[in-house]
């Protein structure tokens, strides 16, 4: 420990960083459990136990949001963590490296790019009167334009299309680092033995990459509870709010613009406390049957 005495002084700051900024914050969720005031602060405010928890529990708007919040996340978690890894397992087997680069490029730029950019795009791409619905009513697929953002019924796979499109090329990076570390001689004995790029891919590659993957499914798990806010209030409107409506979007319409604050507060502490629960299951039934774990 005397030796690592200056890597543990440069690690003051960001210690200090992380109680400010992490841990400081969950005073704050003392606002669950009062009928939070701004004028008297949390220790003047008046404390009311279990009521604002009630209070979600027993509203239906509450559980239509938790109900498509669900739904949605467990879409993207999926999507999120198969496709990325396809597209890896595909850019793995390519040998031109000038296409590789250019089309790892151009697959995770999105990631950079403002949701409500990416919104405003979707949005026109998908409008009444734009290009997709122009396309389809010139090759005679339908009759007249498909109102997509106003079906309550294919909103969900509209968002769910929406993220992946965003979030595939940034996914398929960390897979194609994992794969990067796989030992090349194993592929150079596979090949002798006559192997072809599939049975290496199935054989090899994957079971080799099998720790990275479990590891983003049991994180990915611990967002089940957070679908997202971007996405329901940019993309969403009243036509599709049956199926648009998520736990953020909630939690912003009764905490900031209501000005609920001990609502919005008691509801962020479930998000937090299922999230961590989820993640901490997961990782003990990954660690009990597979080996792999987070810790």
């Amino acid at each position: 420990m005397y030796r690592q005495r200056y890597l543990m002084l440069m690690s003051i700051p960001f210690i200090i960083w992380i109680f400010v900024f992490s841990f400081g914050p969950m005073y704050g969720w003392l606002m669950a459990f009062q009928d939070f005031d701004p004028n008297k602060g949390i220790v003047g405010s008046t404390w009311v136990g279990l009521k604002q928890f009630k209070l979600f529990f027993h509203n239906a708007e509450a559980l239509r949001a938790v109900r498509n919040t669900v739904v949605i996340s467990s879409m993207n978690i999926v999507l999120n963590n198969i496709v990325p890894l396809i597209l890896a397992l595909m850019l793995n087997e390519v040998g031109n490296m000038f296409f590789k680069s250019t089309v790892q490029t151009i697959s995770y730029l999105p990631h950079f790019v403002s949701f409500v950019v990416v919104a405003n795009l979707f949005l026109t791409l998908f409008g009444t009167q734009g290009p997709v619905n122009d396309l389809l009513v010139n090759i005679h697929l339908v009759a007249k334009p498909i109102k997509f953002w106003m079906d309550k019924n294919i909103f969900w796979y509209m968002v769910s299309f929406v993220n992946i499109w965003k979030e595939v090329g940034w996914g398929a990076i960390i897979y194609l680092a994992s794969i990067a570390g796989v030992d090349p001689e194993i592929y150079e004995a596979a090949t002798v033995d006559g192997c072809g790029r599939f049975k290496k891919m199935w054989y090899i590659t994957i079971p080799s990459i099998m720790p990275t993957v479990i590891i983003l499914w049991i994180l990915s798990l611990g967002d089940i509870f957070n679908a997202g806010f971007d996405a329901s209030y940019l993309l969403g409107n009243p036509a599709t709010r049956n199926t648009a409506d998520v736990i953020a979007t909630y939690v912003y319409r009764y905490g900031i613009a209501m000005g609920m604050y001990s609502f919005s507060t008691a509801v962020s502490l479930i998000q937090t406390f299922i999230g961590f629960i989820l993640v901490f299951f997961s990782n003990t039934i990954s660690r009990k049957f597979t080996g792999y774990s987070l810790w």
